[in-house]
């Protein structure tokens, strides 16, 4: 969902960097090939965690749902000269799909992919964060918050997508929607939570970046 009408979204775009040739190509693939393709990060969000990944330069990134790729090359634009981008996803399908970008990409050697449950994959990764991209089951996200605030480093990122879920964080909670409830707590949780600042952004379908103190 997005929060600003379409008109002015297409100016916000045209206004931001360019999408880089080889994500257009993967979003072509996405739409054509895998089920749900609006769950692409897409061009403008892509740019902005390119941005915020190449202001913090990090060693190692976690991300927690790599649907078909596209947001782990756009953070891999601003890894450190050695670092490292640890990916996750439930969905062993699209593993082929993701190889083959990433490999195109020239990043291939330094994105590991993980297949399987991320609350039982983020604890054997024997791994410090400085940046991490929660972008995956709703209802675990309280969870994700658990298992990697210990591994972030301090002043290390926590960026957050789907935090607004299409408006229904401000309406009358379906006691059967067990997913806005889990954002509902996910995000006090992290407004309140003193190891974290945090800032709650209206980008798409609601953007946080939590920073560790």
């Amino acid at each position: 969902m997005d929060f600003i009408s379409s008109k002015l979204q297409n100016y916000v775009e045209a206004h931001s960097e360019d999408e880089p040739d080889l994500l257009q190509k993967l979003t072509k693939e996405t739409w054509q090939k895998v089920l749900q393709p609006r769950m692409l990060s897409g061009h403008y969000q892509g740019r902005l965690l390119s941005l915020i990944s190449k202001l913090v330069r990090p060693n190692s990134i976690l991300e927690i749902g790599t649907y078909t790729g596209y947001s782990a090359l756009s953070l891999a634009e601003g890894l450190s000269e050695k670092g490292k981008i640890h990916t996750i996803d439930r969905n062993e399908e699209l593993y082929d799909l993701q190889r083959k970008y990433f490999d195109l990409s020239g990043y291939g050697n330094r994105i590991f992919q993980y297949t399987g449950d991320a609350r039982k994959i983020i604890p054997e990764i024997d791994a410090e964060f400085d940046l991490v991209f929660i972008d995956a089951d709703k209802i675990s996200y309280p969870r994700y918050f658990e298992l990697i605030i210990n591994k972030l480093k301090p002043g290390g990122l926590i960026l957050s997508d789907n935090v607004l879920w299409s408006g229904k964080v401000v309406e009358e909670l379906n006691p059967r929607d067990k997913d806005t409830k889990a954002l509902l707590e996910y995000n006090l949780l992290l407004k309140n939570d003193p190891r974290i600042e945090t800032l709650l952004l209206p980008i798409r379908d609601g953007f946080t970046i939590s920073r560790k103190q």
